[in-house]
Formats: structure tokens, sequence, C-alpha cells
């Protein structure tokens, strides 16, 4: 049998937010908002290249995983299982989350103000703050044991959320950069509508579309859980997986609590479709 998306008779970008409806994930509700993958890996070069392999993530590997120093380290996590881990897992964190989206989309309101609710009332410190593109790929790929986020479907169609047009005061980094518009890659020359069509365009090409399953496995598939997430380094603590866990037989309600606010803050691992 094949399907309109293996035909092509639909887009990556309609298919991929099928599957977050499916899988129970809505724009109503933060916690459990449309996830997306990262699927450029180029956020230097002048000018795009959609026909080279290298310009792209590999989709057949989660955030956590993109550099093989980084999965060493998961790896060794979740073989020493650290003492002050409560259980085996190789993320502690998730790659969807209330805070994730409204920080991705807190130049935008609603999302400025819930974001500013989930951080205590204000801004975050300006250099924990999304401000750049190719610096979030970084942090999320490579360089941030406690950062494996994915995308939000915005990133492929809304190029406000980029401009911060509210004026809004979002804090001076550390460098003295004081934070404004994201900063966007070369390729986008300034331009926050080329950033999305480009973007676009890339989720669509060629290689998206012959190895965009493998990233489904991951999210929505066989490899969110059980002996293929850990072959495939894909495992999260256990609170993620909230409808694996039956809070109905938790008696006490402090456990409880405590795992309905983990779950409410971190993020929540999609229904399996």
């Amino acid at each position: 049998v094949s399907f309109p998306w293996q035909k092509r008779e639909i887009s990556n970008f309609d298919y991929l937010m099928y599957l977050n409806t499916l899988a129970g994930r809505s724009y109503n509700d933060y916690m459990q908002y449309p996830v997306f993958p990262w699927v450029l890996a180029d956020y230097h070069s002048k000018t795009l290249n959609l026909t080279n392999p290298h310009t792209f993530r590999d989709l057949s590997k989660p955030m956590g995983a993109q550099t093989v120093e980084r999965k060493r380290k998961f790896i060794q996590r979740y073989n020493e299982v650290e003492k002050n881990l409560s259980a085996q897992c190789h993320y502690c964190t998730h790659y969807s989350s209330a805070i994730i989206v409204a920080s991705y989309l807190v130049r935008m309101e609603p999302f400025t103000q819930t974001f500013c609710s989930l951080q205590g009332g204000s801004f975050d410190v300006a250099d924990r703050m999304f401000h750049s593109v190719k610096s979030t790929w970084e942090s999320a790929s490579r360089d941030n044991m406690s950062d494996v986020r994915e995308l939000i479907p915005e990133f492929f169609y809304l190029p406000e959320f980029l401009t911060n047009a509210n004026h809004f005061e979002l804090g001076c980094m550390q460098d003295g950069t004081v934070l404004g518009d994201v900063q966007l890659p070369p390729w986008a020359d300034g331009d926050p509508h080329k950033f999305i069509l480009l973007h676009r365009q890339a989720l669509e090409s060629d290689y998206v579309s012959a190895h965009l399953h493998r990233w489904i496995d991951l999210i929505f598939g066989h490899k969110q859980h059980g002996s293929a997430a850990v072959e495939a380094v894909n495992t999260y603590h256990p609170y993620f997986y909230g409808d694996k866990m039956d809070l109905n037989n938790i008696k006490d309600p402090l456990i409880k609590s405590t795992i309905l606010g983990f779950i409410s803050n971190f993020g929540q691992i999609p229904k399996q479709v």
C-alpha cells in the first residue's frame, strides 16, 4: 500500500502536523505543542545548498546524538545512572516543553506573558534567551548537555516571531549585545521572510523527504521507548512518558503532584502512533 505522503501528494509539513494531531499534540496546549525537527545543520554559509547532504541534520539520530562525542557522553550517563538520577535514561530534559515553546515565541504576545509567568514574572537572563538560530542549533546539537530541544511549526511559516516588533526590552548579553530581533544565518540575508522561505524549502527537499521517516520513528514511532529507544540513544526520564505511567495507582499525593508538575514543566513524549 502506498500512502499519499509517500507519493508526495501531501507536503512534509502537512504530514508532520497530521502526525502531531494523531499523537494528541495541539497549539492549544503548550505542554504538548506540535514538535518539528531541526532539518538543517548549516547556519554559517552565505548560500544554502539543498543538494548537499552535509547541509542537513542527521534525521536518524535524536538531538543528543548529533555528534560522536555528545552521543558517547549520553550513553555513558545511561550506563552509569548517576547517583542523583532516580532512573536510567539518556536525557533528563525534553525536546519539547512549555518553556521551550514560549522561549521561541517570546517576541509575540500572548507568548511574551506566558514566558514571563513561567520564569516567575520576568524575562530570563539575556544569555539564555532565544536570540540566534545558529547558537540555538549549536547548543541543542553539540554544546549543552541539558539542551536537546527540537523546533516548533512556526519555524517553517511565521517570519513575525523572529522580529522584536513590540520593542520588548529583552536585556543585554554579557558580551554587550542588546537583544532585539533574532539573529539569522548568513544565507537569510537578515530577512525573516527569506529565512522562512528557505527553511520551508529545506523541509520539503528531496533529502528530508527521503530521511524524515527516521525522525518520525524516534518521536512518534517504534524507537520512542523500549529496547529500540535504548539502541537509538533516545530514552528520556520516565516522568516524560506520561501515558505510560498509571498515576491512579500512585497513592502518595506528594509523589503524584511532583510527577504531574514535572510533566507540565519539562515536557511529555507524544502518544505513539
